[in-house]
């Protein structure tokens, strides 16, 4: 407590506070996800005005104080700039970190949820493969990696490539995930699958999966 750390992580969320701050929930892999205060984020001259928005991986110098921290100066590694220039793209994005701050915690390892994410943006930029795709896989690694969903398909009436695929997504590591492309056919029983298993293991309710099935 009391403290300036440096911590790593990717803003999840960012919203206006008192008249020129900002409320960050930033996912770290050192301290799970945390609350970070920008003062004066909010003003035209500030450095921190391009740093504090969704979507940015970075270095965050942070002071600890006891329920929350103050951000102090961040070193952006990454802005992922591309989605503010894609409308679907960045509501994908913007879904991802939703889910992203409604399965962490805080002061809980969350390296795996984090790379995820990470790996998940950097494959909407990718534009071989299509974003529906990118997001049943990144639903099902991350309900595997919070433990919520069963790793064996043999009950579910599908077709061989479609079992491949689900047992490829479980057993591989965030950096290999986004390797492939598959049928119609294919991601219509992933469709199928992953919207059952939302009903069934995600209860929050996330505005910007609201707003992208409108747009479908």
């Amino acid at each position: 407590m009391g403290q300036t750390i440096t911590v790593t992580g990717m803003i999840l969320a960012a919203y206006p506070y008192n008249d020129y701050d900002k409320r960050l929930i930033v996912l770290t892999k050192e301290r799970g996800k945390i609350t970070v205060f920008a003062k004066g984020a909010r003003r035209q001259n500030s450095s921190l005005l391009a740093v504090c928005n969704s979507f940015v991986l970075g270095e965050f110098f942070v002071y600890e104080g006891r329920s929350s921290f103050n951000l102090m100066q961040a070193k952006v590694l990454n802005y992922f700039s591309e989605l503010g220039t894609d409308v679907e793209g960045a509501c994908y994005g913007f879904y991802f970190c939703e889910v992203a701050e409604y399965y962490t915690r805080e002061a809980s390892d969350e390296l795996p949820m984090l790379k995820l994410l990470y790996q998940s943006l950097r494959a909407l930029l990718n534009r071989s493969i299509p974003n529906e795709l990118i997001r049943y896989i990144y639903e099902l690694k991350t309900l595997v990696i919070n433990g919520e969903c069963p790793v064996e398909f043999d009950d579910l009436e599908l077709c061989d490539s479609t079992r491949y695929t689900l047992s490829f997504i479980v057993a591989s590591l965030p950096e290999k995930l986004y390797t492939f492309t598959v049928s119609e056919a294919v991601l219509g029983e992933l469709r199928f699958v992953l919207h059952r298993w939302r009903d069934l293991y995600m209860e929050g309710k996330f505005k910007s999966l609201e707003i992208l099935e409108e747009m479908s």
